[in-house]
């Protein structure tokens, strides 16, 4: 879907958020949140772990607020909306309220293109897992592997000068920094970077790595911010806003 401006700007404003965990028992509670970025951006990013269980009446709620939005919403699921087996539904429900889900699908808003995909684990650069051994093992890999060219097919799509990457793993390990080093390899992947780096993204927005760090770069120098919403942020705000 293309939303364009018949003179686009020259910048755009993101507000970007991830790991907001809603939960069944929650009464509106992005409500607030989701107001103060209308307030700041032209476009809310969600990086995945949208509910708590993946459970229906979890992604209803955050439905309702999304439905209150008046900028585009658009994002990915985590590992978190997968949990309960209802990931389709939860798709959804999400897409009736009006969001972008970004799995495998794009999104064009006044000259920017946005792609996203999950993302997966798997580690990074020599450390990365290879897919040799074990059956288990190689569909282990085999994952890491599909979400990457998922990611890449999105983006060949793209005709825009600037592309923003929306994901829930990391594709580096710059934005884990703080973060046990033993669970780094469960935390992302640099195929996804080796993805990114081919192509002219601006920024790459994830969450996942609650305790990691904010900004980092990949080995082309594409700005990639880790928005889970227990890290700090420059914003001083829940969310981060980067303007590209």
């Amino acid at each position: 879907m293309t939303e364009l401006d018949a003179n686009p700007p020259e910048t755009l404003r993101i507000a970007a958020i991830g790991d907001i965990h809603v939960k069944e028992d929650q009464t509106n509670p992005m409500r607030d949140i989701f107001a103060e970025a209308t307030r700041h951006a032209d476009v809310l990013v969600l990086a995945g772990d949208l509910t708590d269980h993946g459970r229906i009446r979890e992604a209803e709620i955050l439905a309702e607020d999304i439905r209150s939005c008046t900028i585009p919403v658009v994002g990915v699921l985590g590992n978190h909306d997968y949990e309960s087996g209802h990931a389709e539904q939860v798709i959804d429900i999400l897409k009736r309220s009006g969001m972008h889900i970004l799995d495998g699908d794009t999104y064009e808003l006044n000259g920017v293109g946005f792609a996203g995909s999950k993302g997966f684990a798997g580690g990074f650069g020599r450390r990365m897992l290879g897919a040799f051994g074990e059956p288990a093992i190689k569909a282990f890999v085999s994952e890491s592997v599909n979400e990457a060219m998922h990611l890449e097919n999105a983006m060949h799509t793209l005709t825009t000068d600037r592309i923003v990457v929306v994901l829930h793993y990391s594709p580096i390990t710059g934005t884990l920094d703080g973060e046990p080093l033993e669970i780094w390899p469960f935390l992302g992947s640099s195929r996804l970077a080796e993805t990114i780096d081919r192509f002219p993204v601006s920024a790459v927005f994830h969450g996942h790595a609650h305790n990691g760090s904010y900004h980092a770069k990949t080995l082309a120098g594409v700005p990639v911010y880790n928005v889970a919403l227990p890290l700090k942020k420059p914003s001083e705000k829940p969310f981060a806003i980067v303007t590209v």
